[in-house]
């Protein structure tokens, strides 16, 4: 399999967007997950090309989840970043088979390197 590849972090100002890539090869269960100093990896979008999409509260609304399946690339488009926002985000892929749209980081057994967005004023 390949190796998930991560880019498109940077430091914002508030209400800026920002748009992540993660390169892969053929998952087709992924997700978006982010790690803030001192609190533990939360999920933030969930890519299900079987059953749709979903996100977390906090960033419902302002985040979209996409895939490029020609080129193998997961996106998530972040819109009004909030200081709140500010982690290293994370792609991961390829649950187990039967898991697949679970928001359980530990499950996933893919991993990019990280991405780290920070949003400050």
């Amino acid at each position: 399999q390949e190796q998930l590849v991560e880019s498109g972090g940077g430091s914002v100002q508030p209400g800026d967007s920002l748009r992540l890539s993660c390169a892969t090869s053929s998952s087709r269960c992924m997700g978006w997950f982010r790690q803030a100093p001192g609190k533990e990896r939360e999920w933030v979008a969930i890519f299900d090309s079987a059953s749709g999409h979903r996100y977390a509260d906090s960033v419902k609304g302002r985040f979209t989840v996409s895939k490029d399946d020609a080129e193998g690339i997961l996106y998530l488009e972040m819109n009004q970043l909030k200081p709140e926002d500010t982690a290293m985000y994370y792609c991961a892929a390829d649950p187990p088979r039967g898991y697949c749209g679970t928001i359980a980081s530990a499950l996933y057994n893919h991993w990019g390197q990280g991405t780290q967005v920070t949003v400050s004023s």
